[in-house]
């Protein structure tokens, strides 16, 4: 069995510091690099890739909503074609930066309000699929695990990695729970450690509300602000690789 280990990184903008990125990337195998809307910013972004080609990790764009005040975590009315191309102008940037450093781009994963709508959101799936159908189709797509854009992405044919969240509680419908829902970020290692280690052997994760619900882990996020998160991506790797999982990057043959 195998897994990957992602983080959403490259959040800091301008002197303002989000993640413990360098702490955190030896933990992980692919590395999700905000493009400068909704957290980040050119210098960042340079960075960041710098710091994952130097450990060897994977990386992909982590494209969101221009809403810098609200970290990409507020829905934002758009018209039809804007989501296509505001993540389409986001991995050319990044790609951008990729080249520099003799990297190319694995993964899309879209951030927040924007990926957690496309769960969910017919148009907005349709528009994220469009997007990396343009830029580049052998790109993975990361959604929410049995999410209805996981399979609309497949259908296309596009390469999907189902996600699951190990640091956030899931409500019985499996969307992820409301962050102002109390108990919907976890930040125990070693409870996050018992649903990384029920989810491999039993594909099963507990709800908020106690329920069983069966997901597909083709990769385990850990949330690169939360302050936790260097001791959960050790912990997990760890747990991971003593239980017998190889953990590679998403796209490693």
């Amino acid at each position: 069995m195998r897994t990957d280990i992602n983080c959403d990184m490259g959040e800091s903008f301008g002197s303002y510091r989000i993640g413990e990125d360098e702490k955190v990337m030896p933990c992980i195998t692919s590395a999700n690099v905000a493009c400068g809307w909704h957290a980040g910013d050119p210098m960042i972004m340079a960075r960041t890739l710098e710091l994952a080609a130097t450990h060897g990790v994977a990386v992909g764009a982590h494209p969101g909503y221009p809403d810098l005040l609200g970290y990409g975590r507020r829905n934002l009315e758009t018209f039809p074609g804007e989501v296509r191309n505001y993540i389409l102008y986001q991995i050319g940037a990044l790609a951008a930066f990729a080249g520099a450093v003799g990297v190319k781009l694995q993964h899309v994963k879209p951030h927040g309000a924007m990926y957690n709508l496309a769960a969910r959101d017919e148009q907005t799936a349709k528009e994220m699929i469009e997007a990396v159908q343009a830029y580049d189709p052998g790109l993975i797509l990361v959604t929410l695990a049995g999410s209805l854009c996981a399979q609309m992405a497949a259908d296309a044919g596009l390469r999907v990695a189902e996600e699951v969240f190990p640091d956030r509680a899931y409500l019985s419908t499996g969307q992820l729970a409301p962050r102002s829902m109390p108990g919907a970020v976890i930040h125990d290692p070693e409870q996050v450690k018992e649903r990384v280690l029920r989810l491999v052997r039993t594909g099963m994760m507990t709800s908020i509300d106690g329920r069983d619900l069966a997901l597909r882990a083709d990769t385990l996020c850990v949330h690169g602000d939360n302050p936790e998160a260097c001791l959960l991506a050790a912990s997990i790797r760890e747990a991971l690789e003593t239980s017998g999982v190889r953990v590679a990057a998403m796209g490693a043959q």
